[in-house]
């Protein structure tokens, strides 16, 4: 079983490693989440938590330090890294869980088939911004984690009033699920989260 596993993503616009590693949270776990936005490292430091899971992330950018870039990439390579490590240890591959903070309710559901879909369901309205970042950009990060882990990821927000308390209570439930997924049941060793088993292409070019 390889539990660590390292992605590097690098574009004109930004510079990205991240690296994951399955067990015991570290003590101080929380200071190697590195991104430019304090509310997205605290999202991103509850799948940490819920999942079991230490995330490192650095990041540099050429010129423009933008918001959108740091959500959709950061997202497409934390995802991409979590995929790698599904496929090299091939655990469960799926998970659901419940997430709550005080009013705040959120379902999540997540299977690693090699299908890229994020469904973002809600009963409630929920501000345009909170903790000095738009909300849009967090469903842009979950959108990245889906596409770069090729995996179908369902979030249903239930209740809420308080913004902080939302996305906690969302990304509690994606941190939940998330640790399920990755977690192994020697009856099922071997097997994938579909069916189908593991998809292979064959491609040929002339």
């Amino acid at each position: 079983m390889k539990n660590r596993i390292t992605v590097k993503r690098k574009t004109t616009e930004t510079s990205i490693e991240v690296v994951i590693e399955k067990g015991e949270l570290k003590p101080d776990y929380r200071k190697y989440i590195k991104t430019p936005l304090p509310f997205l490292n605290h999202m991103i430091e509850h799948i940490a938590w819920r999942a079991s899971l230490n995330i490192s992330i650095d990041m540099d950018f050429d010129e423009f330090e933008l918001c959108h870039l740091v959500c959709e990439d950061v997202g497409m390579t934390l995802g991409k890294a979590v995929g790698e490590y599904i496929n090299i240890n091939s655990p469960s591959g799926y998970g659901f869980a419940t997430g709550i903070i005080d009013e705040a309710c959120a379902d999540a559901a997540i299977s690693f088939e090699d299908r890229s879909q994020l469904t973002f369901q809600k009963s409630i309205n929920y501000c345009e911004n909170v903790e000095g970042m738009p909300s849009e950009e967090l469903i842009t990060f979950l959108e990245g984690f889906a596409q770069g882990a090729r995996c179908t990821l369902f979030i249903d927000l239930k209740s809420g009033q308080n913004g902080h308390h939302i996305w906690e209570a969302v990304f509690r439930g994606v941190g939940i699920a998330l640790g399920q997924a990755l977690s192994f049941d020697s009856s099922r060793e071997g097997l994938t989260s579909g069916v189908a088993g593991k998809v292979e292409y064959e491609v040929s070019a002339e």
